[in-house]
């Protein structure tokens, strides 16, 4: 990490401002127009404000407000701010999948910094999808930059029960399919879930990748912990923006922040929380941006060695706004010293062991000692076998135990119109111990690999009591859900992945404690399956998706596009 401070004439900006010809005159006469002072900016670093609001955006409708908070810091630290509006990929509205659009904003990122006077930037993101883009995009432009994340919202509530966003939707709406609870209950569930700005406050995709942008030095300590209504959350936004007006100064890049430390820091902080196997694909998409090695493998091997400690639905019992108040992310990584990092670099300047000097957890229920851990370890699992070759994932302490090792017959289903046209016939031949497949829902096939993974059980399953089984799949699942689901399998059905070739009545066996997921169909029945088998027909034929289809990755990749992967960043414009 490098100590010369630039000069104002080593910035970036200088070649659009500080330039005496005609292309700056006109630059400086625009900022004029605008009702900017030339003092107001020449010498200063040039912040970028990328900032994802939008009016369809619940997880960030606070961040007008945090916006203004962002240049307030700017400005005293004697920078000059620019909101630059971003693509907003809103989890709940946007379909098929805000998935499918990740690395369209990533794409948009990269390119608003590179076009536009800018020498640093804050990152104002938190829904899903939103945050990995938001960095990928920024590693594939190397500035300085600097994470702010969204919050979590307060707890929701129900006749004075605590409502966790996602998890206890499905747990009610189960409830409600049984016949167990009535259309009026379910009407006060929807009016009590959601009731302050912020995303999901279970340990869903948005608190799994903020907690691992912190994890991994992009954000100021302790930030990605706080609520999103609490009033030390607009002090973080000031101060975030003071920061990266001094990480200009001293070229504090954010490669020089992601690296190999930094991703194993944060794939373990994931562990730690029970996060969301949604994490998989987007460290792995990220870490391939900054030229960091990380795999399926890898998770695996360090989720062998990391406890989960965060009790937070849905593998535990608490929700984001009590991990807040029992000393946050800090105080959960300060109880991990040996599975950690602690030279690892950080946007403050100071070192991850450092940042956590003087951590403590005040509540050892909602984050547990090492002694007591929600479970030991394996918060997430990777599965290999004949059905996932090049692997699938599961979340265990989200599943009933019984399920760990289980064999079943297949209950195939080709696709999710398929999947909701039969689920709940009542000549349905199928049991608890059935194997729920669902095929045509990953990367190309859904297309977008939606979160669809959570695949419904049956209602006459319902009726009986039942409440999880085994269901696999080649999409996601909301961080949010829960159950014995087999997710990610890779390759997908669409591609001809052994997922296409599964047949109702085949005997499918899942083995987590032996990472094992098998087929049990002869060898030569699979490859007459093969040869019958025939590619569908694409699914878009113009615009972004056909970029789409003709350039992800599959889902142990990093769902990332080929051709924006690692890569020196692409040159500066000339200035004409």
């Amino acid at each position: 990490m490098t100590t010369r401070r630039k000069t104002p004439e080593e910035l970036r900006s200088h070649r659009w401002y500080g330039v005496d010809d005609m292309r700056s005159f006109g630059h400086r006469s625009r900022t004029a127009q605008m009702g900017f002072h030339r003092s107001d900016y020449a010498g200063k670093p040039v912040i970028a404000i990328v900032n994802t609001w939008s009016d369809i955006n619940p997880c960030h409708t606070h961040f007008r407000q945090r916006a203004e908070e962002v240049k307030r810091g700017v400005w005293q630290a004697g920078g000059f701010p620019v909101e630059m509006p971003a693509m907003s990929l809103s989890e709940p509205f946007q379909k098929p999948t805000t998935m499918l659009y990740r690395n369209l904003l990533a794409m948009e990122t990269e390119e608003l910094l590179r076009s536009y006077p800018v020498d640093g930037c804050v990152l104002m993101g938190g829904c899903d999808k939103t945050t990995p883009a938001l960095v990928m995009g920024a590693l594939s432009m190397n500035l300085p930059a600097i994470f702010m994340p969204a919050g979590p919202m307060l707890r929701g509530d129900f006749r004075g029960q605590y409502l966790g966003s996602g998890s206890d939707t499905w747990k009610y709406w189960a409830e409600l399919r049984a016949g167990n609870i009535t259309q009026e209950d379910w009407r006060g569930v929807e009016e009590g879930i959601a009731r302050a700005p912020g995303h999901c406050m279970t340990m869903g995709t948005a608190s799994t990748m903020t907690s691992a942008a912190e994890a991994m030095g992009l954000t100021l300590p302790g930030a990605a912990s706080i609520p999103a209504a609490d009033s030390r959350h607009a002090q973080m936004a000031t101060l975030t923006g003071k920061r990266i007006v001094d990480m200009v100064w001293e070229d504090l890049k954010v490669r020089d922040i992601v690296d190999a430390r930094a991703v194993d820091n944060a794939v373990t902080a994931v562990l730690a929380l029970g996060g969301s196997t949604n994490a998989i694909v987007h460290l792995i998409a990220l870490a391939r941006r900054a030229a960091v090695p990380l795999d399926l493998a890898r998770f695996d091997a360090l989720a062998r060695r990391t406890p989960v400690l965060a009790n937070i639905r849905p593998s535990g019992k608490f929700l984001m706004e009590d991990f807040f108040y029992a000393g946050g992310l800090r105080g959960l990584l300060a109880r991990l010293p040996d599975l950690l990092d602690a030279s690892a670099a950080t946007v403050n300047g100071r070192t991850l062991g450092e940042n956590l000097a003087g951590a403590a957890v005040w509540n050892d229920e909602v984050i547990r000692p090492r002694d007591n851990p929600v479970v030991a370890a394996d918060g997430l699992a990777v599965l290999t076998g004949n059905l996932a070759p090049r692997g699938a994932v599961i979340k265990p302490p989200a599943m009933e135990a019984r399920l760990q090792r289980h064999t079943g017959p297949a209950v195939v289903f080709a696709s999710y119109d398929d999947m909701a046209a039969r689920i709940d016939d009542p000549d349905l031949p199928v049991t608890a111990d059935s194997v729920i497949v669902l095929q045509g829902a990953g990367p190309q096939g859904a297309p977008g690999m939606p979160e669809w993974g959570q695949l419904p059980i049956p209602k006459k399953l319902l009726k009986e009591g039942v409440r999880d089984m085994v269901r696999i799949s080649d999409a996601r699942m909301s961080g949010t859900s829960y159950g014995a689901c087999v997710l990610h399998v890779a390759p997908e059905s669409h591609v001809g992945g052994p997922l296409a070739l599964v047949r109702d009545g085949d005997l499918i066996s899942l083995d987590v404690p032996a990472r094992r997921l098998e087929l049990n169909v002869d060898a030569a029945e699979l490859e007459r399956r093969r040869a019958a088998w025939k590619p569908p027909a694409p699914r878009f034929e113009r615009g972004f998706g056909a970029l789409y289809l003709t350039h992800v990755t599959q889902a142990d990749q990093g769902c990332d596009f080929d051709f924006l992967e690692d890569g020196a960043p692409t040159p500066d414009p000339e200035i004409h």
